[in-house]
């Protein structure tokens, strides 16, 4: 089990302040760079996953249409052409991966209406955000099995709540198993996108997760570059951690926000925010250690304030410039989450203009793309496509 002090995270934190050494570029050395276009994965005779098309990324699954983080979620997802599922992980009480989106599960599970786990409710501060309901660590598998998933949005998915009580909390290792089944199943490689969440809280409850991650990925034959599954935090110590210490070989996703900063260092005293990581020179820091960005959406296309869509931003471009990939998040179709411009109608939880706003983000040269509507992902992507062939044809 890895004891991080706050003394290790600001080593790390300083170590990625340095110049590259002959050390950190060798462990990066076979990272699958980026090229500066988007993609999608298939396989050449070396089974290592090759750029073709922008990726679409099934955020929690399917989440638009059926409860997150749940196997039927990544079964839909699937199934409607999604290259990647995503599952975001959290630590059970005896130490088990499970898949939801926080810790706590008052929103995503039905432990409310269980009576046996009331005094199980308890207000804690995670990353310094005061919580008041019921946490994984708190529970052991076999409690969190008795439990059921709920759609966290139900006023905007009412159609998802006819789900709810359906569908068991899956581990990381059933996800990756269904994951194995699903590629059979559809005679195509599905890849997988794992998010460690809240890395130094857990560390500092003696439930770190980095190592069960790599494990995990080695049982399955994931744990190498090009391999189709990817690692990703909104941490950087633990990102660090894994590539310099924890022997991932697969390729990893740094997590970016438009505000705000990393919880390991703002717990390890260091000032420097994700604006300030997200700086060329930074960004070719970064380079050594992960394979991608992963920014939100309007830290590629900017935000008025207004609320509509502005204009592109250098990030995308910087990114590429040194090897690494960006694939924001997240698309969705509800009025709710688009800009006021692609809205249509005044319902939140009506659709707006997706297919279009998506164009946008194709367009500024993303290499993939979170969605909780992975069949809208794809027809923007097939639209995005035809209309590159056209110009194309037009041109030549």
């Amino acid at each position: 089990m890895r004891s991080r002090t706050v003394a290790a995270a600001t080593l790390a934190a300083a170590t990625f302040l340095t110049p590259l050494t002959a050390a950190t570029a060798t462990a990066s050395s076979d990272h699958r760079p980026g090229t500066g276009r988007g993609w999608a994965w298939g396989q050449d005779r070396d089974h290592r996953w090759q750029p073709v098309e922008p990726l679409v990324v099934g955020h929690r699954g399917a989440s638009g249409y059926r409860p997150e983080h749940t196997l039927a979620s990544y079964q839909l997802a699937a199934r409607q052409g999604a290259d990647v599922i995503e599952p975001d992980l959290v630590s059970t009480k005896d130490g088990v991966l499970v898949v939801r989106h926080e810790n706590e599960i008052s929103g995503t599970t039905d432990v409310a209406d269980h009576p046996e786990f009331a005094d199980r409710r308890t207000t804690k501060t995670i990353d310094g955000v005061e919580l008041t309901g019921w946490f994984t660590e708190d529970f052991t598998l076999a409690e969190l099995k008795t439990l059921r998933a709920v759609e966290r949005l139900p006023e905007l998915r009412q159609e998802n709540t006819v789900f709810d009580g359906a569908y068991e909390v899956p581990t990381f290792e059933e996800v990756l198993d269904e994951r194995e089944r699903l590629s059979r199943e559809l005679r195509r490689e599905i890849g997988i996108i794992p998010e460690i969440k809240h890395s130094t809280y857990f560390d500092s409850i003696g439930l770190s997760m980095e190592e069960g991650v790599v494990q995990a990925l080695r049982e399955h034959g994931l744990n190498r570059p090009g391999s189709g599954a990817t690692v990703q935090s909104f941490e950087l110590t633990n990102l660090i951690e894994l590539r310099r210490e924890l022997g991932l070989r697969a390729d990893s996703v740094f997590l970016t926000s438009s505000s705000g900063a990393p919880a390991d260092l703002v717990d390890a005293g260091d000032p420097r925010t994700y604006a300030d990581l997200l700086t060329p020179a930074s960004l070719q820091e970064l380079a050594a250690d992960v394979t991608s960005i992963g920014p939100s959406l309007d830290q590629v296309v900017a935000l008025e304030a207004d609320g509509t869509l502005g204009e592109e931003t250098t990030l995308v471009d910087d990114a590429h410039a040194v090897g690494l990939e960006v694939v924001p998040y997240t698309l969705r179709a509800e009025n709710n989450f688009l800009p006021v411009d692609y809205r249509v109608g005044e319902d939140p939880a009506d659709f707006g203009r997706v297919l279009d706003l998506a164009v946008v983000y194709f367009e500024a040269g993303i290499d993939g793309i979170f969605t909780d509507q992975p069949d809208l992902g794809v027809a923007a992507r097939e639209r995005f496509l035809a209309e590159q062939a056209e110009g194309e044809r037009r041109a030549g």
